[in-house]
């Protein structure tokens, strides 16, 4: 009741009336042409039903005048897509005639209850009327009064309720099938997975270049030899600039550029990582054996997302200890492996270790697997990559 009575103050109410109201051409036309079969409409749009684009522009105008508040949502409930199935295009023919058949009756209360009650209004006030009148009997004067209101009251709630109706209709018919309802959800799962993929970019590489920069300035600022502060502004530089060259690529996929992965960095750079180790007063003891430019492009890329995340675990957490680092490309499987020993006390404040669970993601995407925890007295991460992704 409630909304009954809220519908008059609602756009919605009056751009459902004219959805309704919109058939109607097809008939008055169709009644210049041959008046005398009213019903050929429901013929004539079959055809129309079984062409893709009808079903697009059915339910662009729907979403625009039946739903208007869920429109350009991604939770619409009408879509806006052409007929992709033959169950697609079946459905736009039962949408059409049933549209035609709603609009028949809402053509009847518009014309015919505004009509009568200009009627009563004309009985009330002792006026007389046409020779075909619309009302089925002739009240009283004080009667028709009293009865002018209600046809303008039965209008209001006649258009809400076909609207409502063909509202409803329209969800189950020009709504996406369950392929579509599919296509939609795989989209939208590799746009969250991509979204999860750039987040970990950021926080690998800008977390790298922040950790060696505080190491850095610190182990500076402990020191007081101009000559070790020199260096360790020259490495802050470096991975810096490493820094905003992986921000850049960041960014231009968030912009669409067409950005291809290959332009991410790989082990072959696996050395710019250890040096910047190194120059933040870390000494590491690297072996790296295996041609590693003939890795596949995604296991040279995550490990070398991993080792960075490992490096960046050390310097962070345990400060410029010494690090040993063994990369292997085996038969079939690459193997990756830092170890470092750990300290009394950390040496920055740790994180909410968003970093390990990274690493196995990263691994775990490949159909390897990454471990970190301690190992022997000291902390160990390694991975194990399949150089063929198992299914």
């Amino acid at each position: 009741m409630i909304r009954l009575l809220r519908a008059p103050l609602r756009p919605v109410t009056y751009s459902r009336w004219l959805h309704l109201c919109v058939p109607l051409l097809l008939l008055a036309l169709w009644m210049f042409i041959h008046p005398s079969s009213p019903w050929m409409p429901l013929l004539i749009v079959i055809p129309f039903g079984f062409v893709p684009w009808v079903r697009l522009a059915e339910g662009l105008q729907a979403q625009f005048l039946l739903t208007p508040q869920d429109r350009g949502s991604d939770d619409s409930l009408i879509g806006t897509a052409p007929s992709a199935r033959w169950a697609d295009r079946w459905r736009t023919v039962l949408w059409l005639e049933i549209r035609l058949l709603v609009a028949g009756a809402a053509m009847f209360a518009t014309v015919w209850l505004p009509v009568t009650a200009a009627e009563l209004t004309a009985i009330a006030l002792g006026r007389p009327l046409n020779s075909d009148p619309m009302v089925p009997f002739v009240p009283e004067r004080w009667a028709a009064a009293l009865l002018a209101p209600v046809p303008l009251v039965l209008l209001v709630v006649v258009v809400v309720l076909l609207g409502e109706l063909i509202t409803a209709i329209a969800r189950r018919l020009l709504g996406p099938s369950a392929a579509e309802r599919l296509t939609a959800l795989e989209a939208r799962t590799e746009q969250l997975l991509e979204r999860t993929r750039i987040a970990r970019e950021l926080h690998d590489s800008i977390g790298h270049a922040l950790t060696v920069a505080v190491v850095q300035a610190g182990a500076a600022r402990a020191a007081g030899d101009p000559e070790f502060t020199d260096r360790a502004l020259k490495a802050i530089e470096e991975t810096g600039r490493a820094a905003l060259e992986d921000l850049d690529r960041v960014l231009m996929v968030l912009r669409e550029s067409g950005q291809p992965p290959s332009q991410r960095p790989t082990l072959v750079e696996a050395d710019r990582l250890l040096e910047s180790a190194r120059a933040s007063g870390a000494a590491v003891d690297a072996q790296l054996t295996g041609p590693l430019e003939k890795l596949p492009g995604p296991v040279t890329r995550e490990g070398y997302r991993i080792l960075q995340e490992a490096l960046t675990n050390v310097l962070r957490h345990c400060g410029p200890v010494p690090i040993r680092v063994r990369i292997d490309m085996g038969a079939g499987r690459l193997d990756l492996e830092v170890t470092n020993p750990l300290p009394v006390s950390p040496a920055v404040t740790t994180g909410r270790g968003s970093g390990l669970r990274g690493m196995r993601e990263r691994a775990a995407l490949l159909g390897g697997e990454a471990e970190t925890g301690p190992h022997k007295g000291g902390w160990r991460v390694r991975a194990r990559l399949p150089l063929e992704r198992i299914p």
